[in-house]
């Protein structure tokens, strides 16, 4: 009897310690496993941090290559355009002053710029305004009159104040009308001429204006 509960009690104890061999098992598997799981994530992690910094890093190369391009670009125009202001004082480098002066002055006030010549007529002061009228006053200063080679093409008579303006006189190519026309006619023309800025103009017109110049 005592035998048989010897046995028994070895088996139990048998039973026991397997269950707690099988327990241990487990929990190390369960450790091995989280282990597992948490190592995987970290290298997602890693690889997603990876991704973001390239992801970031080809941004930051594609604004600078962009940035790049647009400075290369503004000083590719920026030379042009000096390049082109260049040209066009070379251009006008060739000509006069007095020359370039009357371009300008007809291609901003001339009453018609289809012109087969532009004539230059310089009128000095004490000449009669207009010489077929006694009454008729004098100008005052030297002046210059351009006109076309027809009547319709107009005319543009002015004194130069060496400041880039001009006083234009509001005058005639030919005088109509009744005459005399007595002193006070004239002297209101004299007394009402007109100061002008004149601009620089388009280079190509101006050169285009200089080679019709016919200088009296």
């Amino acid at each position: 009897m005592k035998k048989l509960s010897k046995i028994l009690y070895m088996n139990v104890a048998l039973l026991i310690l397997v269950g707690l061999l099988a327990g241990c098992g487990d929990n190390k598997n369960d450790s091995t496993s989280n282990s597992s799981e948490d190592s995987s994530a970290q290298e997602s992690s890693d690889e997603n941090t990876t991704e973001t910094d390239e992801s970031s890093s080809s941004s930051e190369e594609e604004k600078s290559d962009s940035t790049t391009e647009e400075s290369e670009n503004q000083d590719t125009e920026s030379s042009s355009s000096e390049n082109n202001t260049e040209e066009n004082k070379d251009a006008l480098s060739q000509y006069s002053s007095q020359e370039i002066e009357y371009a300008r002055v007809w291609l901003q006030l001339g009453p018609n710029q289809e012109l087969d010549e532009l004539n230059v007529h310089h009128i000095p002061a004490g000449t009669p305004l207009n010489p077929d009228d006694e009454t008729s006053l004098t100008y005052p200063e030297d002046v210059i009159q351009l006109a076309g080679s027809r009547l319709v093409d107009g005319s543009v008579t002015y004194s130069g104040n060496g400041d880039g303006t001009i006083n234009v006189y509001k005058v005639p190519l030919r005088w109509d009308g009744q005459y005399p026309a007595g002193e006070e006619f004239y002297q209101e023309l004299i007394d009402n001429t007109e100061l002008v800025a004149i601009d620089t103009g388009d280079e190509e017109q101006v050169i285009k204006l200089i080679k019709l110049l016919n200088i009296q």
